[in-house]
């Protein structure tokens, strides 16, 4: 009896020093990145010379280069490119659009979706079509032919968290086209993915199936959406004219931008932190991804700063064409499967207030990191959530069982820039970005430090 309360007391006494020891080294990471962060200017660098960063674009090759001189600057000891295979659309020139209703034209603000056809020089004018559901789209097939189909599908409010309205409505961008072409729709229109307060048009990708046609496709903003229907509802004798030149050329070649903190006992084992580099091209992509990109590096600056000497090696990785085809992540999974990797986390959620984490792990797994959320805690992270990691390192979770995660960031604000012409650098706030960086900082310290 004596001897088993000793044991508990030992285990007991040597948990309350570890959980201090660690409470102590995650606050003097907090130190050095609330004081001395890069994350802030690095974006500012990235988002002011680089800009919108599209997948085959010249800034995609000079986003490269910005990453590769960024993590030599924090301090990698090794930095390379991995080449890959990475999409090529364009948008050449502006996308137009306007209806026409009792011979009054009304634009509209549109931007084509991406891996949108052309309607060639001329446009396309036909009769509008008002679609608020896939459902409603089959009951009304046969009104579908010759017509502009305009998907009015909105964010489902009751949702809190913002990217489970996202999650239900992304269908009607993604295969919205196809799906309207297969009853004869020689174009469509899209409500952008967003339940914003103004008039901007969210792109994005979507997907064509080739087995119908392919037709031009665009999202349209709030606003003008809500004159389109009231126009629609009001006048049986609506019509669309939509413009765009938005093509596909043949994929070409990127990389993926990567740095490494050698592992002192396990050099040949990774833990991953990655953002993706590309981004849409209405403006800089400040919040997707340059906030994941430069989280990421700040996690191997600051670790470096404050003389930590990881078990494993941290490995950043700073994916190319996540917005398109997932080019990078391709090739960074099909190197993976020849190395021994411990675990995977992504940030691309934006540059806001941390509020958890979400894993893609087994329970057991999972249930032992939810014991580090008070560690966490002081710095705005309050829960860890089953779940996964981001688009970048899921599959390393579904094809090799790897553990993988991703920030969740507060999610209210990021669908009113996502994909749009003002997610830009005024949009981040330095504090809130900061934030991120030491919240997934301490994590990787604590997997590394404790494994999984």
């Amino acid at each position: 009896m004596h001897r088993l309360l000793f044991t508990t007391c030992s285990v007991l006494f040597f948990t309350l020093v570890s959980a201090q020891e660690d409470s102590l080294f995650i606050r003097k990471l907090a130190d050095e990145i609330l004081v001395n962060s890069k994350a802030y200017t690095n974006l500012h660098t990235l988002t002011k010379t680089v800009g919108g960063r599209i997948s085959g674009s010249p800034q995609t090759y000079k986003a490269e280069q910005w990453g590769k001189q960024a993590l030599k600057d924090a301090g990698a000891d090794k930095v390379f490119l991995q080449e890959c295979k990475i999409s090529h659309w364009v948008r050449s020139g502006k996308d137009e659009a306007k209806f026409i209703a009792a011979n009054k034209e009304t634009p509209l603000k549109v931007l084509a979706l991406g891996n949108s056809v052309t309607t060639g020089s001329k446009g396309i004018t036909a009769p509008a079509l008002l679609i608020n559901s896939f459902d409603e789209l089959e009951q009304r097939k046969n009104e579908v032919k010759g017509k502009i189909v305009f998907y009015n599908y909105k964010f489902n409010p009751r949702f809190i968290h913002v990217f489970r309205a996202y999650g239900d409505a992304i269908s009607y961008r993604v295969y919205g086209a196809s799906r309207a072409a297969k009853y004869g729709a020689v174009a469509t229109i899209v409500r952008s993915m967003s339940e914003s307060t103004d008039n901007y048009p969210h792109t994005g990708a979507m997907i064509y199936n080739d087995s119908f046609p392919k037709i031009p496709t665009m999202a349209v903003g709030l606003w003008d959406a809500d004159k389109l229907v009231s126009a629609i509802q009001g006048n049986k004798n609506v019509n669309i004219f939509v413009r765009t030149d938005a093509h596909t050329l043949p994929d070409t070649v990127g990389y993926n931008v990567i740095g490494e903190f050698t592992g002192s006992e396990f050099p040949d084992q990774y833990i991953t932190v990655g953002g993706h580099l590309d981004s849409w091209d209405p403006a800089e992509g400040a919040h997707d991804d340059g906030a994941g990109c430069v989280h990421s590096i700040e996690v191997l600056r600051a670790l470096k700063a404050v003389g930590y000497h990881p078990k494993h090696t941290i490995r950043i990785v700073l994916f190319a064409d996540e917005e398109n085809k997932g080019g990078g992540s391709a090739k960074y999974i099909e190197e993976a499967k020849k190395e021994k990797h411990i675990f995977a986390l992504e940030s691309d959620a934006g540059g806001f207030t941390p509020r958890g984490f979400s894993l893609g792990i087994a329970k057991e797994r999972l249930e032992k990191m939810q014991r580090w959320i008070p560690l966490l805690q002081p710095y705005g992270v309050y829960e860890f959530t089953g779940g996964g990691g981001g688009a970048d390192v899921d599959s390393l979770n579904i094809k090799f069982g790897i553990p993988v995660g991703e920030l969740i960031p507060d999610s209210q604000r990021y669908f009113d820039y996502h994909h749009t012409a003002i997610d830009i650098f005024e949009n981040v706030n330095k504090r809130e970005l900061e934030l991120g960086a030491i919240n997934i900082a301490a994590l990787i310290y604590l997997v590394d430090k404790y494994g999984l």
